[in-house]
């Protein structure tokens, strides 16, 4: 299988904010060339996902069974869990080769065509971030994902004329972190979707397990808990806690990641037990110690730890929400009890009053709306 990389793929945050943050599900150019040697390579060592995984399975296999190609497949969830390792494992069961692009990367319509036009029988044309496509790109698509065929306008103006060009029969598989974003349309012409869900700690325990063989890495199983305890459900944050605990270990150490060593490095590198980072602390801090626990608006929030909002929003939010430590409402973010406890605060008396703050808006043109208004 061939998989040549021809795009530059690129999340819905700068590749620069994924190197700052040691937990953050965003991959830089260079930690997705070592993602590449640990990436499995076949259905049976992919590792979790077990609903999606078993589906697929069928789908797969009664393409081959019937010669054809699968139905076209969408892939949706968090960064971080394995859709671009399934994208490439269905070339791999398949046979086929692998093409590889990107929702940004596809900027024009004859740019889409030129790549369809290029496709083998069967070959496999997987787009990540696939909702960020032009929409001139996007309604070239509809026909070839339908029709395998797609029309090459010639010319401009009423002397425009549309040549019809077949293509090999193919697969697309499309990758989305944001599937509400799709249109109707293009989300229709998927015969499969998967839904991508975030990893219990035993299965990370098993990705760090194959992980740390390939690499090299004496890894105890209490290591392995410690290290997937702090990876928020993440395989791609559980591998790269990984090798900064290996660097740690060989440097500071005897080389072998125990429970101890992991403690050690991960506090080094500011994740915390829950797998908060610095950021994540530091938005906690400011809800809690300098706004009383909320609510509070984003815009004030990011203000308050030195950051852009978008930051906030998008890299710290996700997890504090579904960890329970914050939680959004109509007046703004709130910091829930577990916040305060673990922060060592003392909950309010009382407790927190997200009912009320839920059900019970700021009067327009209060002082409290005014001053926390994002």
């Amino acid at each position: 299988m061939s998989a040549p990389f021809d795009r530059a793929m690129t999340g819905e945050v700068d590749g620069e904010l994924g190197q700052e943050w040691a937990v953050s599900p965003q991959a830089g150019d260079e930690e997705r060339v070592v993602e590449s040697a640990l990436r499995p390579h076949s259905l049976t060592e992919f590792i979790g996902q077990p609903k999606v995984s078993r589906q697929l399975a069928l789908v797969l296999e009664g393409a081959k069974r019937r010669g054809r190609p699968p139905d076209h497949v969408l892939l949706s969830g968090p960064p971080g869990l394995g859709k671009t390792s399934l994208a490439l494992i269905i070339g791999s069961e398949l046979g086929t080769s692998v093409k590889i692009t990107s929702g940004p990367a596809i900027e024009r319509s004859g740019d889409l065509a030129a790549m369809l036009s290029n496709l083998g029988a069967g070959d496999v044309l997987f787009i990540d971030e696939i909702h960020r496509i032009a929409r001139p790109a996007e309604e070239l698509l509809y026909m070839a994902m339908e029709d395998f065929r797609v029309d090459v306008v010639v010319g401009k103006g009423p002397g425009a004329t549309a040549i019809p060009l077949e293509i090999n029969p193919f697969t697309l598989v499309g990758a989305t972190t944001r599937a509400g974003l799709l249109t109707g349309p293009l989300r229709d012409r998927f015969g499969f979707v998967g839904q991508m869900e975030f990893y219990e700690p035993a299965e990370l325990q098993e990705v760090l397990a194959r992980s740390a063989a390939l690499l090299g890495v004496d890894l105890t199983e209490a290591g392995s808990a410690e290290i997937a305890g702090r990876s928020r459900g993440t395989p791609r944050i559980a591998n790269r806690l990984l090798r900064r605990v290996r660097d740690y270990a060989e440097v500071e150490a005897d080389g072998r990641v125990t429970r101890e060593v992991a403690q050690a490095a991960l506090a080094l590198y500011d994740v915390d037990h829950l797998g908060l980072d610095r950021l994540d602390r530091a938005v906690l801090e400011a809800l809690v110690l300098r706004f009383g626990g909320g609510p509070v608006g984003v815009s004030t929030l990011a203000v308050a730890v030195g950051e852009e909002p978008t930051t906030v929003e998008e890299v710290c939010e996700p997890f504090l929400v579904r960890a329970g430590l914050l939680a959004r409402t109509p007046r703004g973010r709130v910091a829930t009890e577990a916040a305060w406890r673990h922060l060592g605060q003392p909950v309010p008396r009382g407790g927190i009053p997200l009912g009320r703050v839920t059900t019970d808006p700021p009067a327009p043109g209060s002082s409290s709306e005014a001053l926390f208004d994002a």
